[in-house]
């Protein structure tokens, strides 16, 4: 079976085509509503990559790639609340630890949804979130800049630095509770309607059976670095959709060049992560974003003084391909990005 022929391919298709795509205009300027989450979740695909016996698909990584850009580039709203799903799925899966039992079953069937506040683990040895033992539990102090999917998400799967610099993952609900307090939602130029706030946490205590990871900073550090090297799906879909805004004439060169930086980006996607091939890595998310970017533009000349409408597609995938270059961003893929964009070869590393 193909990627392309999985039953999950179809079902996202089949969503894309029957509620994202007809409501993207109408969600992007009022929110992703719940019913739309209630969708995804009926749709099984927030298992796609979930362990089997748990009730997942256990589908391998290229579904899951396939899925994604076909819901970005039908509501990259919806796509950027439900794609949070999968780290938890997946760190979960490879836990030994108690919440496991708890919650991947429940995560893998689409019964419960949830949300990630961990990005800020990559501001170290900055600690924005810290996390100390107290009695048979954990209490996080700080603040979490982004979070994404405020009353859509279930649960969330909330990361700090404790002493020593060891990080800790714990899962807890996402709601407003003794300890953690919500921002209103931000008012962003793409993706406002993802529901993304800050939380403040002042004494949010969880227990110790809620903790799904815990390990030294650098030991996590270098996969979470790996992962953002790489273009993710998203991009993708985007242009793909951009492109189907354009006459064939404009469109099959941009698409030619789409397929070949997507192909070599999954390519490398597939392959171990090897320091050596870090350059040819950041080299290729850099020309994605290139091709995303000329798939957009090329969407808003083609609509003219149309395209500038906020009912407008060619402008929505526009600002959702802003959204995407900021996306997962790293130091890292920021200065090789940047250099790309004047340039300037990428330094070896």
């Amino acid at each position: 079976m193909t990627d392309t022929a999985h039953p999950l391919v179809a079902r996202a298709r089949r969503l894309a085509d029957e509620l994202l795509l007809p409501e993207a205009g109408r969600v992007d300027q009022e929110g992703v509503p719940a019913s739309h989450v209630e969708a995804v979740k009926r749709s099984g695909l927030l298992g796609v990559v979930a362990p089997v016996a748990y009730g997942g698909s256990g589908a391998p990584p290229a579904v899951l790639r396939e899925t994604a850009e076909i819901l970005a580039g039908a509501c990259c709203s919806t796509w950027f609340v439900q794609t949070q799903h999968h780290t938890p799925v997946q760190t979960l899966a490879q836990s030994e630890l108690p919440v496991r039992e708890r919650l991947l079953g429940p995560l893998s069937r689409g019964e419960l949804m949830s949300g990630v506040a961990y990005a800020h683990l990559r501001s170290y040895p900055r600690v924005p979130v810290r996390v100390r033992r107290e009695g048979d539990g954990w209490r996080f102090d700080g603040t979490v800049p982004w979070y994404t999917g405020w009353g859509l998400n279930d649960v969330m799967l909330l990361a700090g630095v404790a002493d020593a610099g060891q990080v800790l993952f714990a899962f807890t609900e996402a709601r407003d509770q003794p300890g953690l307090r919500a921002s209103p939602p931000m008012r962003l130029t793409a993706l406002t309607a993802s529901r993304t706030v800050s939380l403040e946490l002042d004494g949010l205590w969880v227990p110790e059976e809620a903790v799904a990871r815990r390990l030294p900073y650098e030991q996590w550090a270098p996969g979470d670095r790996a992962r953002t090297l790489n273009a993710g799906p998203a991009v993708f879909g985007i242009a793909q959709a951009a492109l189907s805004l354009l006459d064939e004439e404009f469109a099959g060169p941009l698409r030619a060049r789409l397929r070949d930086v997507r192909r070599r980006a999954y390519a490398l996607a597939d392959t171990p992560q090897s320091p050596a091939r870090t350059e040819e890595r950041l080299a290729v998310r850099a020309q994605a974003y290139e091709v995303l970017g000329q798939a957009t533009t090329a969407a808003v000349v083609a609509g003219g003084g149309r395209a500038m409408a906020l009912t407008g597609r060619a402008q929505r995938l526009a600002r959702e391909g802003l959204f995407l270059l900021v996306q997962g961003q790293t130091a890292q893929t920021r200065r090789a990005h940047l250099r790309a964009l004047a340039g300037q070869p990428v330094p070896r590393t």
